[in-house]
């Protein structure tokens, strides 16, 4: 049963329930209204007809047809004593006895509705009956009635009206009702189709519709579609991370491979070269040895060359490797808080050797004086070193300079190159793993994994970098980290002790 037909079923069920509660209850009020209008037109007539016990007993001609004032109204006398009864002639008409009670039950004023049958119909009367007495003694019964025609049919025409009416209002009611609920509940109709639809085509871009005012339902809806956003989001970046990770293991396997298989072709040179050596005594004494041509030393030599480049290559692409699969598994740096100065004139000396073929300068570094950073010295230094590198790799001629730069309370660096720069639209993929922009493919040696691993140290440092670049004019990157403001234990330790020896 679908909950627009129990919604309706349950409103329409209340209604009925409403509408007979209501009903019952105008009846009932009727119904005591008019018999008791009747009650006291029967006990009015008994009052008038001033028929006593003495007056009855008393008078043999006694004309009860000629005090009936409405004649509607019906009397009869029960005479105790002499077990006679008299009644009036529209009573003898219709041939209805009233019953009477006992006189050893001691009869009481009192009301009395009694069922009568007047041919196919079935009808009350109401009577009020009252004792007759002499001298305390219980001599005749006085019973005044009236049948209640009028009331009656009102009442049953009452009573057909209101279970006739109550039915075709709880039959609109439910009619309406099931209208009412299907317009209001057609917003979950479309909730429904666009869930199936999402379940059938895994389509997460599709958005359920929002009619109508801002109610429950639209409530629904927003939460709806705010839930499909963040699976449409989470699905795509799962299937982003899917792709990379592949790409990651295509690219990791193609890096690897390259020098070993260059180690193991110089390998195998190795052993063709010596194990075609011929063996000759040393001069020196009587061990065995081996001794080679010139050409074979070296191509030797050669080969030895390639092998330790290559290993040298295999383990910074390992290294690299490790620091990006520590970045994955939320590696903690340990951080102090550090003098951004002397960490950078390390880097400016030290960088003075790395390999190169362009102008190295030392720009302007006093903008780094007296300020602090809180960060891991070692993993700093190896960010400056990623730019510096990749700035020597893209820059055959020309100079890469290396200054400083502050705005409020972010200070850091500023590497610009003369290289050969780069499209501005590479901008946003130069820090994805294995990502090299195309200018540079081919051109330059690389795995593509530094400024990955600089764009991991500088989240973890709160920083950010900033890229202008053009092609053929060279690239300018702006590094900023958050100032350490706060001040070390040991030097307040030092303030403090310099004023009191001051």
């Amino acid at each position: 049963m679908s909950i627009r037909l129990r919604l309706t079923l349950w409103y329409s069920g209340l209604l009925a329930v409403t509408l007979l509660v209501f009903g019952i209850i105008v009846y009932s009020f009727i119904n005591w209204t008019m018999y008791d209008d009747l009650r006291e037109q029967v006990k009015r007539q008994s009052d008038n007809l001033g028929i006593n016990a003495q007056y009855y007993f008393n008078t043999l001609n006694l004309d009860i047809d000629q005090r009936i004032e409405d004649k509607d109204i019906y009397i009869q006398l029960v005479n105790y004593r002499e077990g006679d009864i008299r009644q009036s002639s529209n009573l003898k008409k219709q041939d209805i006895v009233i019953p009477f009670p006992k006189a050893s039950t001691n009869p009481q004023d009192d009301f009395v509705q009694i069922p009568l049958s007047i041919g196919k119909s079935k009808y009350s009367m109401v009577t009020y009956q009252r004792p007759l007495t002499i001298e305390n003694e219980l001599v005749g019964l006085l019973q005044v009635g009236a049948i209640a025609y009028t009331e009656e049919k009102f009442l049953g025409g009452l009573r057909t009206t209101l279970i006739f009416s109550s039915l075709v209002v709880v039959l609109i009611a439910f009619t309406v009702g099931l209208v009412i609920a299907r317009q209001a509940l057609r917003p979950i109709g479309r909730v429904i189709r666009a869930t199936q639809q999402i379940e059938k085509g895994s389509d997460l871009s599709v958005r359920i519709p929002l009619e109508g005012p801002k109610d429950e339902i639209g409530l629904l809806v927003n939460t709806l579609n705010s839930m499909l956003s963040r699976l449409e989001k989470a699905y795509n970046e799962l299937d982003e991370a899917y792709m990379a990770q592949r790409r990651f293991v295509s690219d990791a396997s193609h890096e690897l491979r390259t020098p070993l298989t260059t180690i193991r072709g110089n390998i195998d040179l190795l052993e063709k070269m010596w194990s075609r050596a011929e063996p000759s005594n040393l001069p020196s004494g009587g061990t065995e040895g081996l001794i080679l041509n010139a050409d074979h030393w070296n191509l030797s030599n050669e080969a030895m060359s390639d092998i330790s480049a290559e290993a040298k290559r295999m383990s910074s692409l390992v290294g690299d490797l490790l620091s990006l699969a520590r970045a994955d598994a939320g590696h903690t740096m340990e951080k102090q808080r550090l003098d951004l100065y002397s960490l950078t004139e390390e880097v400016v000396r030290r960088a003075q050797l790395l390999p190169r073929t362009a102008e190295w300068r030392e720009g302007d570094l006093t903008m780094l004086e007296g300020f602090h950073v809180n960060g891991s010295h070692n993993y700093l230094q190896q960010l400056l070193f990623i730019f510096i590198e990749n700035a020597f790799k893209y820059t055959p001629s020309g100079y890469v300079e290396l200054s400083s730069i502050r705005n409020d309370d972010h200070i850091g660096w500023i590497i610009k190159d003369t290289g050969i720069g780069m499209d501005p639209k590479e901008i946003p993929h130069i820090f994805d793993r294995f990502y090299r922009a195309d200018e540079s493919r081919g051109v330059t040696v690389g795995t593509g994994l530094g400024l990955s691993i600089a764009k991991w140290i500088l989240d973890e440092h709160n920083g950010s970098v900033e890229v202008v670049t053009r092609v053929n004019e060279g690239s300018i990157f702006t590094i900023w980290l958050p100032i350490d403001f706060s001040e070390s234990g040991d030097s307040s330790i030092m303030k403090e002790t310099d004023l009191v020896e001051g």
